[in-house]
């Protein structure tokens, strides 16, 4: 394969023999012909890219010479996509769309701060976080993102800090323990236990126990080797909630989860004897967002 160009290609290759088998699709040709399309000529095509008539001859011609194909029907007075054109311009603009969110998200920077979590952000301590960042920190703009891992996205690269409660091995991150939430028993509206007012951690080995193994808080290691509950695995919170609504399964969670997810069919009891859950904000240890410790100064007050 021939060595790629950075940003300015998209496909390049050749056969070992040396034969050209497709050229570098360059940004700035699928900018031409989306201009000369969105434009009707190449006379405006060139007034709005800022270059010459010719240079944008040269452009359109090229890169139909990489595709192997002609992309427009030209007349002394317009020009119209080809069938294959038309898929070709489709395409353009989705990926023209990609490069200058790309752009963007590089430029912007750290005036946005992405907090990820898997499950249910700071709980009741949500809004008043966000409303807080809003006035406090105007210049920042502030996006929780829910993200299905046990690292809420920031393995994914999807934000700059996470809210973590699930056991995790911390020693690869840089974290700051927030605070704590007492956990309680997600159950059945109906169940025979939602008219009591609490739940002993000892009479839950009795019941089936939905479990979320990949970002879910509860592990079977609250209880004893030889005495601990049935237990049904799910993959989300959805499944979650939706295992405890039939019946057929309780759930043990933080607090925050019976905050940000009151559904019909479902109650929350507080549970008795059982350890609360730490909460977490981590980060990426060489790659901090300038505004981490101001985040977690406000969420260790929330939480205070």
């Amino acid at each position: 394969m021939r060595k790629m160009h950075g940003a300015r290609d998209l496909y390049a290759g050749r056969m070992d023999d040396g034969r050209k088998t497709a050229g570098a699709v360059e940004l700035k040709q699928l900018r031409c012909l989306v201009a000369i399309v969105d434009t009707g000529s190449f006379t405006d095509a060139a007034h709005e890219l800022g270059v010459s008539q010719a240079a944008v001859s040269r452009t359109l011609t090229a890169l139909e010479g990489v595709l192997g194909v002609r992309l427009l029907h030209r007349t002394s007075r317009s020009v119209a996509p080809t069938t294959v054109g038309v898929q070709v311009l489709a395409r353009a603009r989705v990926l023209l769309a990609g490069a200058d969110e790309l752009v963007r998200e590089a430029t912007v920077g750290h005036t946005r701060l992405h907090v990820g979590h898997a499950w249910s952000a700071f709980g009741r301590h949500t809004t008043e976080f966000q409303r807080r960042w809003h006035e406090q920190h105007p210049e920042t703009e502030l996006r929780l993102i829910r993200h299905n891992s046990p690292t809420g996205g920031l393995a994914e690269g999807r934000c700059d800090l996470a809210v973590v409660r699930a056991p995790l091995d911390l020693t690869s991150w840089s974290y700051a323990l927030i605070g704590h939430e007492a956990r309680c028993v997600a159950l059945a509206s109906d169940d025979p236990w939602a008219r009591r007012r609490s739940i002993r951690l000892d009479e839950v080995r009795g019941r089936t126990l939905a479990i979320d193994r990949r970002t879910g808080t509860t592990t079977l290691d609250l209880w004893s080797a030889d005495d601990r509950p049935a237990v049904e695995y799910i993959h989300d919170i959805d499944d979650w909630l939706a295992a405890i609504a039939t019946g057929r399964c309780i759930g043990l969670t933080p607090q925050a989860t019976a905050a940000q997810y009151r559904r019909d069919g479902i109650v929350y009891r507080p549970l008795r004897h059982a350890e609360p859950v730490p909460v977490y904000l981590m980060w990426r240890t060489h790659d901090a967002h300038p505004a981490t410790h101001t985040a977690i100064a406000l969420a260790t007050e929330l939480y205070r």
